[in-house]
C-alpha cells in the first residue's frame, strides 16, 4: 500500500469512528494496535508499548493531576463566591457592570485554576441568574460567560498549555508564560464589547432602579477577597517566571496554598479532600488515556510514512505559507466542534510543528494561536465544549438557540484577538524572552 493510501486510510478511519461517538481514547489506541498488525507488522505492536512507557514516565505530565486537585479544592473552598460578590459590590452601578465583573473573575480563575469547565460552570451558577433578574439581554451574558471561561486555555496554570508543550517537547515555562499577554487581549476586547454595547444598547444591560451604590468603606473591605488570589497566582506563575520552581514545583506549591482558604473558612475537611481527590483521579485518568492512545496513533502514522508523505505535499503547494498557516487553523476550529480539546493537541500538534517548522514560523508564537484556534472551537456551535458546560446551568425558559446566537459575537472577537497576536508576534514572545533572559 503506497503512503498516500495510508495517509486516507489512517484520517479516514479515524474520522469515521470519532463520528460514532464513541470515546476517543479507545478509537486512537484500537486503531493503533489494527494498524500496526495489518499495515506493518506483528513485531511493531512493541513500538506501542514503548510509547505507553514513555508517556508513563514523563515528569512533566506530574503538573497535570496537581493543578487539577488545586482547581478541585479551590471550587470548594468558597474563594469564587466571595469575589463575585466583591465584583457586584465595585461594578454594579456600571452600565453592565455585572458582565464586566464576570469577564475579570473569569480572568482570575483562570490564573489560579486553569480549568476551563470550572470557571464556566461557576458563573453560570453565580452570575447568570443575577444578570438575569437586572435585566441583562440572555444572549449578552451568556456570551460573556462562555467566552471568558474559556480563558483558562490560554492563561496559565493552563492544562492544556502543559499537554501541548509536553506533546510540542517546547519548555512548559516559557509556553505558559507565553499566554499571559494574548488572554489578557481577549478578556480586554470582551470588556470592551460590553462597554460599547452598554452604550449603544442600554436596553441590553439596564441599571436597576431603586439599586444603591455601596459606601466606599464596603467596597474596600470586599478587596480584601482579592489578597488570596493575588498571592496564589503571584506563587504560581511568580516561581515559574524567575525559575524559583518547575511548573511541576509550582503545581505542587499551588495544592498546598489552594488549602489555605478553605482551612480558613472551615471547609477543609476529610469529606471535601476525598471529593476532590476522586474528581481529580476521574479527570486526570481521562487526559491520560487518551495521551496514550494518542502517542500510540502519532507513533505508527509516522512509522508508516504518513508524515512524510504529508510533508512532502506541503512542500508541493506552490501557496504562501500564511494560507497554509490559515488553513490549520481553520482545521482546529472545525475539530473543535467535534473533538475534546486535549485530542486535538495530541493528534494534530505532531502533524503540525514539522509543517510549522518547515514555513519558518515560531514554535511558541505558534503555539498560542494554536491555543485561540482551540479556543474558538470551544465555544462553535453546535458542538463546542463550553456551550454544553453552560447548559446545566441555565434555566428552564433559555434555550440552546440564545445559547448559540450569545456566543457569535464574542466568537469574532476570538478572531479578532487571533489576528491581533498573528500580526504582531512580539506580543506573544517578549514575556517568554524576558524570562529567558533572567
Amino acid at each position: 500500500m503506497s503512503p498516500n493510501e495510508i495517509l486516507l486510510l489512517m484520517f479516514g478511519g479515524l474520522t469515521l469512528f470519532m463520528l460514532t461517538g464513541l470515546p476517543i481514547a479507545f478509537v486512537l489506541g484500537g486503531l493503533s494496535l489494527l494498524f500496526t498488525v495489518t499495515l506493518w507488522e506483528t513485531n511493531a505492536v512493541i513500538v506501542l508499548i514503548l510509547q505507553i512507557f514513555d508517556t508513563m514516565k514523563s515528569e512533566a505530565l506530574l503538573a497535570i493531576p496537581l493543578f487539577i486537585l488545586m482547581a478541585c479544592i479551590l471550587q470548594r473552598s468558597g474563594v469564587i463566591e466571595d469575589l463575585y460578590k466583591a465584583m457586584a459590590l465595585w461594578f454594579g452601578r456600571v452600565r453592565g457592570g455585572l458582565a464586566i465583573g464576570t469577564v475579570i473573575i473569569c480572568v482570575v480563575m483562570a490564573a489560579m485554576t486553569g480549568v476551563v469547565g470550572a470557571a464556566v460552570t461557576a458563573m453560570g451558577i453565580l452570575a447568570l441568574p443575577e444578570m438575569l433578574r437586572r435585566g441583562y439581554k440572555p444572549e449578552l451574558a451568556l456570551g460573556t460567560i462562555c467566552a471568558s471561561g474559556t480563558l483558562g486555555i490560554l492563561i496559565p496554570p493552563s492544562v492544556l498549555t502543559i499537554v501541548y508543550a509536553v506533546t510540542a517537547q517546547i519548555s512548559i515555562g516559557q509556553m505558559l508564560i507565553a499566554g499571559i499577554v494574548p488572554g489578557l487581549i481577549l478578556a480586554t476586547l470582551y470588556i470592551i464589547y460590553i462597554v460599547v454595547i452598554g452604550w449603544l444598547r442600554p436596553e441590553w444591560v439596564p441599571l436597576e432602579e431603586g439599586f444603591v451604590a455601596a459606601p466606599w468603606s464596603d467596597k474596600l473591605r470586599a478587596l480584601k477577597t482579592l489578597v488570596y488570589p493575588s498571592m496564589l497566582i503571584l506563587m504560581i506563575l511568580g516561581s515559574i517566571f524567575f525559575g524559583v520552581a518547575t511548573p511541576t514545583e509550582s503545581a505542587a506549591v499551588g495544592v498546598a496554598g489552594a488549602m489555605i482558604p478553605a482551612a480558613i473558612k472551615g471547609r477543609l475537611n476529610m469529606g471535601m479532600l476525598k471529593v476532590s481527590g476522586v474528581d481529580t483521579l476521574k479527570a486526570t485518568s481521562m487526559i491520560l488515556w487518551i495521551t496514550l492512545g494518542a502517542k500510540a496513533y502519532v507513533a505508527i502514522f509516522t512509522g508508516l510514512g504518513g508524515a512524510d508523505t504529508l510533508l512532502e505535499f506541503i512542500k508541493g503547494l506552490d501557496v504562501d505559507r500564511w494560507l497554509i498557516l490559515g488553513a490549520m487553523m481553520l482545521i482546529l476550529i472545525f475539530l473543535g466542534t467535534v473533538l475534546d480539546e486535549l485530542g486535538i493537541i495530541l493528534l494534530t500538534v505532531p502533524v503540525f510543528l514539522p509543517i510549522v517548522r518547515l514555513l519558518g514560523f515560531d514554535e511558541l508564537w505558534f503555539g498560542v494561536l494554536y491555543a485561540i484556534t482551540i479556543q474558538m472551537g470551544y465555544i462553535s456551535p453546535p458542538f463546542g465544549y463550553t456551550l454544553f458546560y453552560i447548559k446545566g446551568t441555565l434555566p428552564a425558559h433559555i434555550g440552546m438557540g440564545m445559547v448559540y446566537r450569545g456566543i457569535i459575537p464574542f466568537f469574532i472577537l476570538q478572531f479578532i484577538g487571533l489576528l491581533i497576536c498573528a500580526a504582531w508576534p512580539d506580543l506573544v514572545t517578549f514575556l517568554p524572552r524576558l524570562m529567558t533572559s533572567r
